[in-house]
């Protein structure tokens, strides 16, 4: 016994040629390009800095998605560390540009 209820279906229409019709009229059937695709650049490494104020300790954070993770605390490691996380940007695998290497 069927109760007469079934999901909705989409039922095909066919245009003047006699092929089924994909879309509605007046909606584009091309893929677009993704508008907030950018230009291919993503970010890789961060550093984070924090330096309240007076009387405070600062701090500062690097990371990288090769897997670097630092923290240092207080006026000189975190000047230092800083001056490495240049360093590690200049070296890092994933931020060296690739262009004129033997492939």
């Amino acid at each position: 016994m069927t109760t007469g209820l079934r999901p909705a279906e989409p039922t095909p229409a066919l245009d003047a040629s006699g092929a089924l019709k994909v879309v509605a009229e007046g909606v584009p059937s091309s893929v677009r390009p993704d508008p907030l695709a950018g230009d291919g650049r993503r970010p890789v490494a961060w550093l984070h800095i924090v330096a309240p104020g007076r009387g405070v300790t600062p701090s500062v954070r690097s990371w990288c998605q090769c897997g670097r993770d630092l923290f240092a605390a207080g006026q000189a490691r975190a000047l230092a560390l800083i001056d490495d996380h240049v360093q590690h940007r200049i070296l890092c695998p994933l931020l060296v540009s690739q262009e004129g290497k033997a492939a």
